[in-house]
């Protein structure tokens, strides 16, 4: 099977990672949006008070889980109508995302529709579950054809992108009139700079109808839980059904201590709050650094990336920034069509975003 899927991207730094290791000051990595900061002590305490717990948990996930789920979409993100039922707990997005596909029926009849600049895992998946893959922003580009499943991603990874509520509606409107389901990539909504950004059940972009649509939301990025694989899916409750069978017979079962530590992060907004501000204020650091060295930051109004260009081949970029001792991520991860951006993470110490910003002003 791994034959028929990309190399896996991360493999192709190993020189400029070498490169930038060798720094008198080490290394500034801003290649990976993986979390650095603390995992708040409510959300330890949770997981401690039932690590004592022997028996097998439940791959629906505990009701007090999915009830903490409903009310975090509709407290943060205005999302209402949600059935704690339609709500399935998944170990960590990547995985869940790499499989819905699969686990959805697709095959070889059927087309996935991915972002033209997207991250990696919505291809992989289609290519999982055998299916045709076309990349495209816009309905337009589309014509004729009538996909199984259309993958969105606002805020996106990597570019930062936001979507308005006129194009969410127009996806969901097209989506209808040919028979696909909509998966939205909710990952960054909490984390938002110069825009606005709407969850796909939010009652403004589906009327209040959930019929066809799946959210994907994780706490990796909000909650610094990477390590502890907490996600979910909700949406459409026939949908979410449809997958909960699946993954009992499969054994896609999250632990019951980390169901536990989610229940705890879903229904404290104060940590959530505390973790935004401190990517901002790294942001305000880091981004006019990254223009003061001469690159054009575009898009980039939410999320946790910078999605910078100076109009070079990415890797050229990369070579610059290794040069200086910071590690970055091409932009032909993403896809063909962006080959002359880089991705710059704003997850990093306080003091390695200040290296960062000291080393580019030098």
């Amino acid at each position: 099977m791994s034959a028929g899927l990309p190399d896996f991207p991360w493999d192709s730094l190993a020189g400029a990672k070498a490169k930038a290791e060798s720094h008198p000051d080490g290394i500034v990595n801003l290649s990976v949006g993986t979390p650095v900061d603390p995992v708040d002590p409510l959300i330890r305490e949770a997981l401690a008070s039932v690590s004592e717990v022997p028996g097998y948990p439940t791959t629906h996930g505990t009701p007090e889980l999915r009830a903490a789920a409903v009310g975090a979409l509709a407290r943060r993100y205005g999302v209402t109508g949600l059935d704690p039922a339609a709500v399935l707990p998944a170990l960590g997005t990547k995985e869940a995302i790499a499989w819905l596909p699969r686990l959805l029926g697709l095959g070889a009849d059927d087309l996935v529709v991915i972002p033209e600049v997207a991250y990696p895992t919505y291809e992989v998946g289609a290519l999982l579950a055998g299916a045709r893959v076309l990349r495209a922003d816009g309905t337009m580009r589309l014509g004729p054809e009538s996909p199984s499943l259309i993958f969105i991603n606002s805020p996106s990874n990597p570019t930062g992108k936001v979507l308005g509520i006129d194009h969410l509606r127009k996806v969901v409107d097209f989506a209808r009139q040919r028979g696909a389901i909509v998966v939205s990539d909710e990952c960054y909504l909490g984390l938002t700079w110069e825009a606005e950004a709407y969850s796909i059940l939010d009652p403004r972009v589906c009327d209040g109808d959930h019929t066809g649509l799946l959210a994907v939301h994780s706490l990796s990025k909000t909650s610094n839980l990477a390590s502890y694989r907490a996600g979910f899916i909700t949406g459409d409750a026939a949908l979410v059904a449809e997958l909960l069978e699946v993954r009992k017979h499969a054994g896609m079962i999250m632990p019951f201590p980390v169901q536990a530590a989610m229940t705890a992060a879903l229904n404290d907004d104060a940590h959530e709050n505390e973790q935004r501000e401190r990517y901002r204020a790294r942001r305000e650091v880091l981004l006019p650094a990254v223009r003061s060295a001469g690159f054009t930051v575009d898009n980039s109004e939410a999320g946790l990336y910078l999605w910078a260009t100076r109009e070079e081949a990415c890797r050229d970029t990369v070579d610059w920034f290794a040069d200086r001792g910071i590690l970055v991520a091409p932009g032909d991860f993403y896809g063909p069509g962006s080959r002359r951006h880089v991705r710059i993470a704003l997850t990093a110490t306080d003091e390695r975003i200040a290296a960062a910003a000291a080393r580019l002003a030098a």
